[in-house]
């Protein structure tokens, strides 16, 4: 059961209370290359990231956020540090959300100058809280990046924006480590009610990186905790928003776009399932519906399983059968398993 949160609106998503959990990324090129950052923007845009965040560094990447908002269509939020100054550029910018990491801006009067100036532009702020640069006297109290030292930065942060009369706050509480990234997000989601950014920091390359953000995630999520997420990997972003939204199907907390069922396959398979499987996977890619799409290769739990997807394959030796919403449609021999399944799918899907 989710927990109750504030509701904050960035652009023309809204997040906390009873909305959609949201996915968003970030780029991974130089802001200032306009042409470079839209375009992987719009790559994002088609597989379902719903928000954006480009990394702010220096005056040119300001200078450019304003071409970059104009050519997107999902939010856009500038990743602010140690330069308070490129924050307020970003707000006259007119992003719709920034983020500031409290260990890295600075001074409080530097705090106090964004946050009067998103205060008057009505632009909503991410307090980021990073368990890599945690502000130098915490950690020097702490010793280590602790759920604790996590925390306490946090709450000293929220402390200048609650003086400043601020509460239009999503907060953030990233670690590299897994289980101290939860205790720090189970503590805030006690404590206070603005909605939380979710994710497990340098998470890794793809598949470990995967792993570690889909067991992270996948323990907040299930308690309730979290309500818009980013899976941080060492890739091309586009597997950050397609890891994101497999996470929240898996749990269903989304359901959008297709979901393959699989099997692993053993000394009872008679084709080769895995390239079946890798290529019903590329081509359901191109679809948006949400539905079941089951590639078995045997006889043990494959029509069972294909029977209970919307629509399915279980195959013997050197033919399968199509199934579709429960019911057998027909046999085929492997060579057309993959075009029959799909001619079967558009059929169903146009009805």
């Amino acid at each position: 059961m989710r927990k109750t949160k504030k509701v904050v609106r960035i652009g023309g998503v809204q997040i906390g209370g009873n909305s959609p959990i949201a996915v968003q990324s970030m780029t991974k090129t130089k802001t200032k290359d306009i042409t470079k950052t839209v375009n992987q923007i719009k790559r994002l845009e088609r597989v379902g990231c719903e928000m954006v965040r480009v990394a702010v560094v220096n005056k040119d990447d300001a200078a450019a956020l304003s071409r970059i908002k104009q050519a997107i269509t999902i939010p856009l939020i500038a990743d602010i540090h140690f330069d308070y100054r490129l924050a307020l550029k970003s707000l006259d910018a007119q992003v719709d959300k920034i983020r500031i990491n409290p260990g890295t801006i600075g001074e409080v009067w530097k705090v106090r100058e964004v946050i009067k100036k998103a205060q008057d532009c009505g632009t909503p702020i991410r307090i980021g809280v990073n368990s890599g640069s945690l502000p130098p006297h915490i950690l020097k109290r702490h010793k280590h990046p602790t759920p604790t030292a996590i925390v306490e930065t946090a709450r000293e942060a929220l402390a200048i924006f609650q003086k400043n009369a601020f509460d239009n706050i999503v907060i953030s509480a990233k670690g590299a480590d897994v289980m101290d990234t939860v205790s720090a997000y189970r503590i805030l989601s006690e404590e206070f009610d603005y909605p939380l950014h979710i994710g497990i920091t340098e998470a890794g390359l793809p598949f470990r990186g995967g792993i570690k953000s889909a067991v992270g995630l996948s323990i907040l999520l299930h308690e309730g905790i979290g309500d818009t997420i980013r899976v941080s990997l060492t890739s091309d972003p586009v597997m950050e928003v397609v890891a994101a939204h497999e996470i929240l199907s898996s749990l269903g907390l989304r359901r959008q776009n297709p979901i393959l069922i699989s099997c692993p396959t053993c000394g009872r398979c008679e084709v080769n399932l895995e390239k079946i499987a890798r290529v019903v996977d590329k081509r359901l890619s191109q679809y948006k519906d949400y539905m079941k799409v089951a590639v078995m290769g045997c006889v043990v739990n494959g029509p069972g399983e294909a029977r209970e997807a919307d629509f399915g394959i279980a195959c013997g030796k050197k033919v399968g059968v199509i199934f579709a919403k429960g019911k057998e449609i027909k046999r085929v021999r492997e060579a057309r398993l993959v075009d029959e399944l799909f001619e079967v799918i558009d059929e169903n899907l146009d009805h």
